[in-house]
């Protein structure tokens, strides 16, 4: 009974496969048998949901990939990193790629020592997530070393000058006019935004989009007193939180979801109510959120889209 029990768990069910590729259980069995008559887009559909439930593909199908891609991100610990990984994953899969993915964590693996190690592997292409292209002081001559030898590049939220790549980011503009939009509704003027280190791109286009919002829907002209830079951490978020309340500002917008549970502990700890005297939005809307009580107002951030137009570069 025991060994019919541990096969039964992970034998691929034809019923799950169907329901997150979005075809027939009839057409899923076609594929994973290796029989004619499914268009390759399908196909992949189907190989990306295997590989998405966890299950092994037949020994048929595992020769059949369009090449490796490599994906480096940054730590793990903030959930929307594991996110960018699972969405270029999955998306990678469906065109036929075999994606590898190098994650960095301080005192751990350098971007550089990643791409080295891709490189190795012969990946047809790297997908860079918030890595040192966001850091404006970086230099940028491993991507132009890459570039030169023919390895398509794709990078997520950052900018790097010169360098021959496809460029996504989030609507920072868009997404910082909404928050201010929203919290001066409420009646707040003293509102400030906790951000990341000013080096880095994404934190410079969201100061930048503040100050503009700031302007404009709360008449205040000086930004600089109402942006508090920290660490996009936990700990980041809450000792600046700390210094925004002493400041006597009563409402905040933070640069990471992380950072505003960070936040939200400041705040409580100085004997505040979240959201009754301090109003906190984060940025991300990762999946953990979901499980935030009081629920926490967060500015999106469209995942699924810009994994979507990142898998689509090419030399």
């Amino acid at each position: 009974m025991g060994k019919k029990s541990e096969a039964s768990a992970i034998k691929p069910r034809l019923l799950d496969i169907a329901e997150v590729s979005g075809v027939s259980t009839a057409t899923v069995s076609r594929v994973l048998n290796g029989k004619p008559g499914v268009g390759e887009e399908v196909r992949n559909s189907v190989l990306a949901a295997l590989d998405m439930l966890g299950y092994e593909r037949p020994a048929i199908l595992r020769h059949k990939t369009a090449g490796l891609i490599g994906i480096v991100v940054p730590e793990l610990n903030n959930p929307i990193f594991p996110a960018f990984a699972q969405g270029l994953e999955f998306r990678l899969a469906q065109h036929g790629y075999t994606p590898l993915i190098c994650t960095q964590s301080p005192g751990g693996t350098t971007e550089d020592e990643a791409i080295e190690l891709l490189l190795g592997q012969g990946v047809s292409g790297i997908i860079f997530v918030s890595g040192l292209h966001a850091d404006s002081t970086a230099a940028t001559e491993r991507y132009q070393n890459l570039r030169a030898r023919g390895i398509p590049l794709a990078f997520i939220n950052g900018w790097a000058e010169g360098v021959d790549g496809t460029f996504v980011a989030t609507d920072d503009a868009a997404g910082m006019d909404n928050a201010v939009r929203h919290l001066a509704s409420l009646g707040h003027t003293r509102i400030a935004l906790l951000i990341g280190p000013d080096r880095l791109v994404p934190a410079q286009r969201k100061i930048a989009s503040f100050r503009t919002a700031l302007l404009e829907h709360v008449g205040e002209a000086d930004a600089e007193p109402h942006v508090f830079h920290t660490l996009y951490t936990l700990e980041g978020g809450h000792a600046a939180a700390e210094r925004m309340v002493e400041s006597g500002h009563t409402a905040l917008i933070c640069g990471s979801d992380l950072m505003a549970l960070g936040a939200i502990r400041g705040i409580r700890g100085k004997g505040l109510r979240v959201p009754e005297d301090v109003s906190v939005i984060g940025y991300d809307d990762s999946p953990l959120i979901a499980f935030v009580e009081p629920p926490l107002t967060t500015v999106h951030q469209p995942v699924g889209a810009l994994c979507r137009l990142a898998h689509h570069f090419d030399g």
